[in-house]
């Protein structure tokens, strides 16, 4: 499997329409990413839109090991992984106390 950190939602979003869509795992609103699994021509690809972290593009060696990364997303999902991570950065943010110093300027 290789991976590559995707900056633009407008560049997976392009990949995208040029695949074939095999499956789509979680939803943005939900679970603050989405993985789309797809084909173009030899190619087994994941696209994973995320709001939280790096989206990325993998591609995968053969079907084989795209299957499973279907399955093992799929089994994130249920078990919330995706959302742990959120609550764990929401939480990290509330922690920061910034003071007012706008009365010093």
């Amino acid at each position: 499997m290789e991976e590559i950190e995707i900056y633009s939602w407008a560049t997976l979003d392009a990949l995208k329409r040029a695949a074939d869509l095999v499956e789509t795992v979680g939803d943005l609103n939900e679970s603050r990413q989405m993985s789309v699994f797809c084909v173009i021509e030899d190619d087994y690809l994941e696209l994973c839109y995320s709001d939280t972290s790096s989206n990325y593009l993998r591609r995968f060696e053969d079907e084989e090991e795209f299957e499973e990364a279907i399955e093992e997303r799929k089994e994130q999902l249920e078990a919330g992984v995706f959302d742990e991570d959120y609550e764990e950065e929401e939480e990290s943010e509330e922690e920061l106390d910034f003071e007012d110093e706008s009365d010093e300027y």
